[in-house]
């Protein structure tokens, strides 16, 4: 159906409002980047892509520092079947400038449970060597994900771009703290609930996080058969911009060239209140983009980003009703699992809950 409406609509129009706190509520803004310099460029074009990142934007983030006092963060969803040393040395030196994080992100078709295992083990292997990825308290590996072409869980109709049906239990069997591919809408990859953080069991058939256990304050999934948290970003129609004067864009948090984030959208973003049940004072706002393609850059790298964090700070961090916090896509993961812990207050001080970055860097 048009734009995968048929999929996702029927949720948007049954979703609860969030309830109003009476205090403070803090919004945790992240960036999800899909990050692929390798795309249509060859070896020596990547490279330049990322030193263009290296030199433009941690002098763009400089001045924005919010709550918390932590300037903007980004993750970097590297495609792990597109390994190269250099280029994730380049990576490296970034996120330690910067205080990005690097995360995984994989292309696949066609593929076998065993082929989908190998490669994730692949991909944590080479991540860790250049110091990335987190660790839980017993020192292993764990990471988040991001699936190429949105198929996670082998969600596309014609099997295209995936092949793996129980693609939810080796992400978690693997070490995958949590994944967060979604929003796909327009693509017909789209899960069936939105704007909800929640756990998806493998069910050992395909598309099998289209449903879920919600996360909750104060308790932790049970019952579900290798759960894996997933993390979306906001889904919505924005009446605010419409098409011919009349119909409502769709609004699904993607940052791009023709597309930049702008106070309206953030108005949706923060309206439509992604939060851990029984915990509707802390909002998560998920933002994604591909950064590492000259079109995005011109957004990402400029004035139009610019302008939306000193729209963010100016409006969201007034510290009466709100107070904004730059996240990356594993400190939202550990905030998360802060609210399911019983935690209330600043959520910030949560970053580190249960997986910590060993990558250091500017903050």
């Amino acid at each position: 159906m048009y734009k995968a409406l048929d999929l996702w609509l029927p949720a948007y129009l049954r979703q609860p409002r969030r309830p109003n706190p009476d205090g403070v509520t803090d919004i945790l803004l992240a960036v999800c980047d899909h990050f692929e310099p390798l795309h249509d460029a060859d070896k020596p074009t990547a490279l330049e892509r990322i030193r263009r990142w290296k030199r433009e934007y941690p002098p763009l983030i400089q001045s924005f520092t919010a709550a918390d006092g932590i300037r903007p963060r980004h993750t970097f969803f590297y495609p792990v079947e597109q390994y190269d040393a250099d280029i994730l040395a380049e990576l490296a030196e970034l996120c330690q400038l910067c205080g990005g994080e690097v995360e995984l992100h994989l292309h696949h078709k066609n593929d076998t449970a065993a082929g989908l295992r190998a490669k994730l083990e692949r991909g944590k292997e080479d991540l860790a060597r250049h110091g990335l990825l987190a660790r839980d308290k017993d020192g292993r590996v764990r990471y988040g994900f991001i699936h190429g072409n949105w198929a996670l869980a082998n969600s596309h109709a014609d099997g295209g771009h995936c092949g793996v049906n129980d693609e939810l239990g080796i992400l978690a069997e693997t070490g995958c703290y949590a994944d967060f591919t979604m929003p796909a809408a327009p693509d017909p990859a789209q899960a069936r609930t939105i704007n909800q953080i929640y756990y998806a069991a493998d069910t050992g058939a395909p598309r099998a996080h289209d449903f879920g256990v919600r996360a909750r304050a104060n308790q932790s999934p049970t019952g579900l058969k290798k759960p894996l948290l997933l993390v979306p970003g906001p889904l919505g129609l924005n009446w605010e911009r419409r098409k011919l004067g009349i119909l409502p864009r769709i609004e699904n948090g993607e940052i791009t060239g023709i597309n930049p984030p702008r106070p309206d959208r953030m108005r949706l973003w923060t309206r439509l209140g992604i939060h851990v049940a029984d915990q509707p004072d802390w909002i998560f706002i998920k933002l994604h983009t591909h950064g590492g393609i000259p079109p995005n850059m011109a957004t990402l790298l400029a004035d139009p980003m610019r302008r939306f964090f000193e729209h963010a700070l100016s409006e969201y961090d007034d510290g009466k009703k709100f107070r904004l916090h730059f996240v990356t896509a594993r400190e939202m993961a550990n905030i998360t699992h802060a609210a399911e812990d019983g935690k209330t207050g600043n959520a910030a001080t949560f970053r580190e809950h249960r997986y910590h970055s060993v990558l250091k860097g500017a903050a």
